[in-house]
């Protein structure tokens, strides 16, 4: 595929073949960037899985970056004033359904408390395809609702490894201070490292590479790559 003007003068920069300390890596994507938004940087992480090893988990990144989440919640009672208190954007049970059913999703991020699930399932098939389906796995089905919404609003993600065991996940704005995406990227590598499966043996992460959303991946060397996280 053809890359314009801008990319193929930015890969000249540093040399992709060739790994690099990751504080040097994070100073070349940002260096690199050229397109005229504030660009996303991301890292996409190669972990020696099997395919039966389930990687997936959700974290708070010590700097927010990001727009503003707009947190749906279906509760209700003492629940639903609870999300409510802590900023959920809409909050309801069946009216919400309702909605959402005739077409209506101006929303980022769904709750549920666990007693309404069997009526939000019904919104499998309308929530499931847009990955908006409230589910155990990424903490939004909880009685927590408060705590929920709380760090969904400070930025809370959630990652998983793809069929081929890889991890792409966005660690901060290209505008961010060097320091400031060093420790968005440790938290979230200590993270990965003591969530992978408890029958893994071996090597857990095989290869890192950062990158901005328009730019060329840049390696990691390895031994860069954890702050108090064993491999």
């Amino acid at each position: 595929m053809s890359r314009g003007k801008k990319y193929q003068e930015s890969v000249k920069k540093y040399d992709k073949a060739t790994p690099y300390q990751l504080s040097e890596a994070v100073s070349m994507v940002k260096s690199a960037a050229y397109a005229s938004f504030d660009e996303t940087v991301e890292l996409a992480c190669v972990l020696n899985v099997k395919p039966n090893q389930s990687v997936r988990d959700v974290l708070t990144f010590p700097h927010r970056f990001g727009k503003e989440v707009r947190v749906l919640v279906f509760a209700e009672g003492d629940s639903a004033e609870s999300a409510k208190s802590a900023g959920a954007s809409y909050v309801g049970s069946e009216d919400l359904i309702e909605k959402i059913k005739g077409g209506w999703f101006d929303f980022d991020v769904a709750v549920s408390t666990p007693n309404l699930m069997r009526s939000v399932g019904k919104l499998g098939p309308i929530l499931g395809r847009r990955g908006l389906m409230p589910n155990p796995k990424t903490k939004t089905v909880t009685n927590e609702v408060a705590s929920a919404v709380e760090e969904l609003k400070q930025g809370r993600v959630e990652y998983r490894a793809d069929k081929r065991g890889v991890v792409h996940i966005g660690v901060g704005k290209v505008s961010m201070n060097e320091s400031v995406l060093l420790e968005n990227i440790h938290h979230f590598l200590n993270i990965l490292v003591g969530g992978k499966p408890s029958d893994h043996k071996g090597e857990f992460v095989k290869k890192v590479s950062i990158c901005s959303t328009m730019g060329a991946g840049v390696q990691i060397e390895s031994s860069s790559l954890f702050s108090g996280a064993a491999q």
